[in-house]
């Protein structure tokens, strides 16, 4: 069974977090519609979403790997 961490984005020093969502957002499969936006559009956009916190970062401390989750998605894998 996974076991995951939330990450305060608030915590990472500003060039980890600029680093995280980079990788983030040049992902294969990762789409943002029909206009093409350029990778600083979509870290700005992710950034925002991490502010609001629609977006939250998690740790899975098994596999040794992090992803951006949607809250909801977070509280139940948190909570699981």
């Amino acid at each position: 069974m996974a076991q995951f961490v939330l990450v305060p984005f608030q915590r990472l020093k500003m060039e980890v977090l600029q680093a995280l969502l980079e990788d983030y957002a040049t992902r294969d499969g990762t789409d943002y519609g029909e206009r093409e936006l350029t990778t600083q559009d979509k870290v700005d956009r992710l950034r925002r979403q991490l502010g609001a916190g629609d977006l939250q970062i998690l740790y899975d401390a098994d596999s040794e790997q992090w992803d951006l989750v949607p809250q909801a998605q977070a509280e139940l894998l948190l909570n699981s």
